[in-house]
């Protein structure tokens, strides 16, 4: 049983208190005080309803008592259950360990996982649990600051947080902090990813994640954003991975429609037998007496954005169907004769243009009409490569965190070949191209040879790739774009020289005028 005792602060208030349980014969198993609020906690047997009706008014007496009454915890007590409560509804896998490195908490998370109970794990060693990092040595030499390493837990790898927990040597007194032990966090990669990924999205959702400094991006942006505020279907056209859906996107959380929901369909991926299903739904009943009904995407997207990604490859009986929705927002479920009535905007993107598929035959002339009331087109990336450098940096970053690595610089040399790169799959084959590199670099700094691209883009022009600016630039550029993909192939200077059909001095004139790296001189000799 426990008591809660308001009281003023009186000398020898408390020792009248415990004489009033000598004399009812009461056995005091803890005493707590709570200055601060002006309560004492008493901790002590249960007491049948007799004895506490005579040990009440007793109390309450006392000269300084205002209140007693029964409480469910002492503060301590109550102070346990909470942070045993946190520590059961965090999802993360947490342990706390003393000062010489012995486990003193663990959540269910952990225990789920040894299928053990906690008092079959306290005491351990953490260093029987955790592999990877040196916790007594850390310990040991008064754990300066936080850790943060790879560590294994049963069999399987986690990313750890290992903080120093520190309480005051004289109360009262944060100055003077002694190490109590430490509280170790291990995340799954998949929980990373997931925060990561999330955090993406959110970044990716708003005009203001584009990464831009050429005039034709901030004019189209200019464009969008007043584009966004309309309430009307608009139709993105670009090249693909030049950054459509997230200009698409941009635009939902930038119109009135931003906190209803925004339902994507890729209109190359639906085959026709599913289609009516899908889009639309089904009534409960309309497969069988079992069918419990199935709400359709344009439904599911209604108050909000409805996205057909790739549209020109739209099969024409989804066009035909499609039409209608789009006249005024009205379709039936499969199996259901009621109408259902949506409000929604189309916002459309494809890499085609709709009008030539127009003139094909291939996609309704009225449907084109309807889809492009607004229109907006993606830049490629040769032709914004004010953004080239910025956007590198950008996802440099993003993905040196995702792979816990520090940022490598750019060398003045991989600057160029990021520049004069034709980029045929624009943001996103730059971006894949630098995952790639960043996966394989074990070096601090990144080269053109870390990159693995195609030497010429099939896609673009040998025009757009190595003649724009004078001929003297075009001829240096494809000068030294040669020479960075052959200088890594030979093992000397002389070597590449009669590759090339020039003598050795100019192949180590030109190779030092482009900074491609320093033969020795055994090489050179």
């Amino acid at each position: 049983m426990r008591l809660q005792v308001n009281c003023e602060d009186r000398i020898g208030l408390t020792r009248e208190l415990l004489t009033q349980l000598e004399e009812q014969a009461i056995d005091l198993r803890g005493i707590e005080l709570d200055e601060a609020g002006g309560f004492i906690y008493l901790h002590f047997p249960e007491l049948g309803f007799e004895r506490l009706q005579q040990l009440m008014p007793g109390i309450r007496r006392i000269r300084g008592i205002h209140d007693v009454r029964t409480v469910p915890f002492m503060p301590s007590e109550r102070e346990h259950q909470e942070v045993r409560a946190l520590m059961k509804a965090l999802p993360d896998l947490i342990f706390t360990v003393d000062s010489r490195g012995r486990l003193r908490q663990a959540n269910d998370a952990v225990l789920n996982i040894l299928r053990l109970q906690l008092a079959d794990v306290q005491g351990l060693p953490i260093s029987s649990l955790l592999k990877g990092f040196a916790f007594l040595p850390w310990l040991s030499e008064g754990a300066r600051q936080a850790e943060t390493c790879k560590l294994a837990f049963a069999g399987e790898e986690y990313l750890a947080d290992i903080l120093p927990v520190r309480i005051p040597e004289v109360e009262g007194v944060d100055s003077a902090m002694t190490l109590a032990g430490a509280l170790v966090v291990l995340k799954s990669a998949r929980r990373v990813g997931q925060h990561y990924n999330l955090l993406q999205g959110l970044d990716e959702g708003r005009f203001d994640a584009f990464s831009i400094q050429s005039p034709v991006m901030q004019a189209l942006l200019h464009q969008a954003r007043r584009m966004a505020g309309q309430d009307l279907p608009l139709l993105i056209q670009g090249e693909t991975g030049s950054g459509k859906e997230m200009l698409a996107r941009a635009c939902h959380f930038g119109s009135l429609r931003s906190t209803g929901p925004l339902i994507t369909l890729n209109c190359a991926a639906l085959p026709d037998e599913v289609a009516e299903h899908e889009l639309f739904g089904s009534a409960p009943g309309a497969f069988g007496p079992e069918w419990p009904g199935k709400t359709g995407l344009l439904e599911q997207a209604s108050g909000g954005s409805f996205l057909l990604d790739e549209v020109a490859e739209m099969s024409p009986l989804l066009q035909s169907k499609l039409l209608r929705v789009l006249q005024d927002g009205r379709f039936h479920r499969v199996g259901q004769t009621d109408e259902v009535r949506v409000d929604i905007r189309i916002l459309s993107t494809t890499r085609q243009s709709l009008e030539a598929r127009v003139r094909q035959g291939m996609f309704r002339e009225d449907l084109f009409y309807r889809l492009s009331v607004l229109q907006l087109t993606m830049p490629p990336l040769r032709q914004r490569r004010e953004d080239i450098l910025p956007l590198a940096q950008l996802f440099v970053g993003r993905i040196c965190d995702e792979l816990q690595r520090s940022r490598p610089r750019f060398s003045r040399q991989f600057n160029d070949f990021l520049l004069g790169y034709a980029w045929s799959g624009n943001v996103r084959q730059l971006h894949n191209a630098l995952y790639q590199g960043l996966t394989l670099l074990e070096r601090e700094q990144l080269e053109p040879a870390d990159l693995r691209l195609p030497q010429l883009d099939a896609g673009a022009t040998v025009e757009e790739q190595w003649f724009e600016g004078s001929l003297l630039e075009a001829s240096k550029r494809f000068e030294r774009a040669m020479l960075e993909r052959l200088y890594p192939l030979y093992p000397s200077s002389r070597q590449l020289a009669k590759r090339l059909g020039i003598s050795h001095t100019a192949v180590a004139n030109k190779l030092r005028e482009y900074g491609l790296g320093r033969r020795s001189e055994d090489e050179q000799n």
